[in-house]
């Protein structure tokens, strides 16, 4: 069973996540803030994984805090679910519409960190998630799972492009960790 749990508290945010990258896309998320659990769900359902996220945070400076910090221990415990990633395909893309909006993603879990992101919003706000907030979650998310991940989106509503963004880096997840086989894939022997 490839999965694990994490928790970090600091003085901003209380963050525990459980994640088995092998159970069937159930979610079980409360962080406080509507749209982002919405948009962690959907990357359960779509990904197959199993999530459990519980987060409290200083809403009373904003959300920054608490959206940054779940993207960092959401990158920890893919990583230690993963563990030294032996067989599995390492790379996935997708390209997920919703409605009038595209997302394209495409990911290496190959050990090495790094972020690109063409996304351009029409609001400053989804609900009660500030869409600045997006850019920032990934790379979070990228930084401490080892992941390079090159993503873009185009449309004009914002709910549905950064959605397709979460479903689409979902699907890219569920086909890099399928398993092949055995073997690292990497012509070093580890990643």
């Amino acid at each position: 069973m490839r999965s694990a749990k994490i928790s970090r508290e600091t003085r901003e945010t209380s963050i525990e996540i459980e994640l088995n990258i092998d159970g069937r896309g159930e979610a079980d998320i409360d962080t406080g803030i509507g749209f982002f659990d919405h948009m962690l769900a959907s990357f359960a359902k779509h990904s197959g994984f199993d999530l459990n996220i519980s987060a409290n945070g200083d809403f009373e400076v904003d959300e920054h805090h608490l959206i940054e910090d779940t993207g960092i221990v959401l990158g920890q415990v893919i990583d230690k679910a993963l563990d030294d990633k032996s067989g599995i395909a390492r790379y996935g893309d997708a390209h997920i519409p919703m409605d009038e909006s595209l997302a394209d993603v495409a990911l290496d879990l190959g050990g090495r960190s790094y972020l690109v992101l063409y996304a351009d919003f029409e609001t400053q706000r989804v609900g009660n998630f500030s869409t600045q907030m997006v850019r920032h979650f990934f790379e979070s998310l990228t930084q401490s799972a080892n992941m390079t991940l090159h993503a873009s989106i185009y449309g004009y509503n914002d709910h549905h492009k950064i959605e397709a963004l979460f479903k689409a880096f979902a699907h890219s997840m569920k086909r890099a960790v399928v398993v092949e086989g055995e073997d690292v894939r990497s012509t070093k022997g580890m990643i």
